[in-house]
């Protein structure tokens, strides 16, 4: 799809830089080693659909999504790819089996009660995904859990272990690497345990995107790629390609006069002595526009100019600051991608790239642009 010249506002996804990043992730890890790519989150805010099916094209081996209710839109919009669901709770499993995805096991509770369903449909070799706890206390078997599980799994033909996994709790911190390769010992230590009740020896996987950066040598069998598709890197000397690009237009241009009074709710943006030029954009904080940007804490692109909020950030609109820069009606304000980074504007914030990027609403229309 490409872009249209009546496109209000937009998150723009670069094909390209998606790539680029796919190959030197996949360049990172051994040619048989198999890549998961996380699209959980509407894809961290990118759109699933659009995402999953690029990464399809690409060669993923496999996709993750969080919830069930995720998994069953890419497989309606006809993803055929292996699709994992992290979080598959115990309440939606007719709606997995009957759309062929496969649950990550945290438990004992929601492998029996999966089990029960199989038992009742007929279903046998199931394939689910046991999740190991080896540090991060979310989710997952801890150590003196396996034996139970264990135990469990001896005579249950209605599923089939497709993989072990756990997850790194600070991969991205060297200052934590020590515990990191504690888990990552502790992972190999009862992903063999475990399977050595199995039929088959299950795939096995800890690596996220820092980690295959970081730890490239313990990539086992297969990598989940995350936040480092989308063009965040856990190595501070690496510059991925930014792959989302939020950008709008201008709805409307005003020169103001210093008795003109103030800008905004809260009269917060004030006019300078001398006057002052605001542009308003049709984004606000239903948008993801946190509202702690607001006041001239970030500034956005616009014809090769930083211009600063003014006032407060309102729901569906913000004011911009453009006195002395070339600036109508329809010109183009980037909100994060090459410039502002959605990284610079996680630094603004005290946060991550995650939550900015998974704040866009759907909304806004994503577009691919080669």
């Amino acid at each position: 799809m490409m872009i249209r010249n009546d496109d209000f506002s937009r998150l723009e996804i670069n094909l390209s830089g998606c790539l680029d990043n796919y190959k030197y992730f996949r360049s990172r890890i051994e040619a048989s080693t198999k890549l998961l790519v996380l699209v959980k989150a509407n894809a961290y805010g990118h759109g699933a659909v659009q995402f999953a099916s690029l990464m399809e094209e690409a060669g993923a081996d496999y996709l993750a999504v969080a919830y069930p209710v995720e998994g069953v839109e890419l497989r309606e919009a006809g993803i055929k790819t292996p699709i994992m669901v992290l979080t598959a709770g115990t309440d939606f499993f007719n709606e997995i089996i009957d759309n062929s995805l496969e649950p990550g096991i945290p438990n004992l509770y929601s492998l029996k009660a999966l089990c029960e369903i199989l038992d009742k449909r007929g279903v046998k070799d199931f394939p689910v995904h046991i999740k190991l706890d080896t540090g991060m206390h979310r989710l997952g078997f801890m150590t003196e859990e396996l034996e139970e599980l264990m135990d469990f799994l001896r005579d249950c033909p209605q599923v089939k272990v497709k993989s072990v996994y756990s997850h790194l709790a600070a991969a991205d911190d060297p200052s934590n690497d020590a515990f990191t390769l504690g888990q990552i010992e502790l992972f190999q230590q009862n992903a063999d345990r475990l399977t050595s009740v199995l039929a088959e020896k299950p795939l096995y996987h800890i690596l996220n995107s820092a980690g295959i950066e970081r730890f490239p040598q313990y990539q086992f069998d297969m990598v989940r790629l995350g936040i480092g598709i989308y063009g965040v890197s856990a190595l501070p000397e690496t510059k991925l390609s930014p792959v989302a690009s939020f950008k709008c237009k201008i709805l409307q241009v005003k020169t103001l006069c210093s008795s003109d009074g103030t800008i905004g709710y809260g009269r917060h943006g004030k006019i300078a002595p001398e006057g002052t030029v605001i542009a308003t954009i049709p984004v606000g904080y239903a948008d993801g526009l946190d509202r702690h940007l607001s006041r001239g804490a970030a500034s956005f692109s616009l014809n090769g100019h930083r211009v600063p909020t003014i006032g407060n950030i309102c729901m569906d609109m913000t004011m911009l600051d453009v006195t002395g820069v070339d600036a109508k009606v329809a010109d183009t304000v980037t909100i994060f991608g090459e410039d502002p980074t959605v990284s610079e504007l996680a630094s603004i914030l005290g946060t991550i790239p995650y939550e900015i990027l998974t704040s866009v609403p759907r909304r806004i229309e994503r577009v691919i642009v080669k």
